[in-house]
């Protein structure tokens, strides 16, 4: 029975015979898309964690095997087409050519579960995540170098495969030649850049989610890229700079080892202010906060001049965020203690409205 079958099969036309082949590929390729597009639309049972790796392998992988399933089916039935002489070769080519992009896209897809799966593990919202904040900072690294490693060998995969552009695939994949050398010295800042976000990937002097002074401005690292790191300032400004930039020049990092840190408020007050009321008004207000983390509590006189005297409030906080606002919310209770308390200690000018007399009347007075 399936020999009399085949023997029908036999006197189709070649184009219909490999037409008939062409449609189990994309029939497979249909059915593997639609199941794929059920596990995606499943939603997860209560009590499932947000992440599951299932998920992300559907999420990531689900596409690019819809399309490289079928080529690869296709690719295993060429032999058994009945194509023209002339076309068969285009055919082989073409689905050689395709079938390196879609495994290409599959690769970049196994990159992308391998960092959600990394993104799970290391929860970067938690309080303490300088270890996080570690692993998400090469993980962005490797993550963007493993997808450019991965597009530039399909790029020079499809070259070699040609015989008059297999020179020049070679050379991209080499890096060998003079032309080579001589974009090597037109892109020697880009180079430098590049080697750069290597420094910073394994050396680490900033992470994401570091809090950064650099030209004056305050913000946390929202990406690191091979050539340029993102700075989100405090009002939501994105300050755009080459990763060299951090290689180069000098900038203030306030988690390089953690995220605690000390803040400061200054108070310019007059000599009859008594400190120990001060002193005791800043324990209540760090007592009664929930920013203070209870480590550092000083109030010190730290300057003098002939109007006033400098006191400085030191505390201490949990993180940099935490440090700002609690100088805020210590500085105004300071200043609201003073004006309700001693409003005369507040710097003042004093002026005397007594002139004094000529040189003449001094000395007709004594005469």
């Amino acid at each position: 029975m399936p020999d009399q079958i085949l023997d029908q099969f036999d006197h189709f036309p070649d184009y219909v015979w490999d037409g008939i082949l062409a449609g189990i590929a994309i029939i497979i390729g249909f059915i593997l898309k639609f199941m794929l597009s059920l596990l995606l639309k499943r939603k997860p049972k209560d009590g499932r964690p947000a992440f599951s790796v299932t998920r992300s392998v559907l999420s990531w992988l689900g596409a690019p095997f819809s399309y490289f399933l079928p080529l690869l089916t296709f690719n295993f039935l060429l032999p058994l087409m009945k194509m023209r002489s002339n076309l068969a070769p285009v055919v082989n080519k073409t689905v050689e050519i395709l079938l390196a992009i879609s495994f290409a896209s599959v690769l970049i897809g196994m990159v992308k579960v391998f960092e959600d799966y990394v993104y799970h593990h290391f929860d970067i919202q938690k309080a303490d995540n300088l270890k996080e904040r570690k692993i998400r900072t090469q993980l962005q690294f490797v993550r963007r170098l493993s997808v450019s490693l991965i597009l530039i060998l399909t790029v020079c995969f499809i070259l070699l495969s040609f015989n008059n552009l297999r020179k020049i695939g070679t050379g991209l994949l080499t890096g060998v030649g003079v032309g080579g050398i001589i974009i090597g010295f037109a892109a020697q800042k880009s180079l430098g850049n590049f080697l750069a976000g290597f420094q910073i990937a394994f050396t680490q002097p900033i992470r994401i989610d570091d809090v950064l002074v650099i030209e004056g401005e305050w913000g946390r690292v929202e990406e690191i890229t091979l050539t340029y790191v993102v700075l989100n300032i405090w009002d939501q400004r994105r300050l755009i700079l080459p990763i060299n930039y951090f290689v180069e020049k000098p900038f203030q990092n306030w988690t390089r080892n953690s995220a605690d840190i000390m803040g400061t408020v200054f108070l310019y007050v007059d000599y009859t202010l008594p400190l120990d009321a001060l002193r005791e008004e800043l324990t209540r207000l760090l007592e009664n906060d929930p920013l203070w983390d209870k480590r550092v509590k000083v109030l010190q006189v730290t300057n003098t001049s002939e109007k006033t005297m400098e006191v400085r409030a030191l505390m201490s906080a949990s993180s940099s965020g935490n440090a700002f606002d609690l100088r805020c919310n210590v500085r105004e209770g300071l200043i609201k203690f003073v004006q309700e308390h001693y409003p005369q200690c507040f710097p003042v000018m004093r002026v005397s409205d007594e002139t004094p007399p000529s040189p003449r009347a001094a000395a007709a007075s004594v005469s």
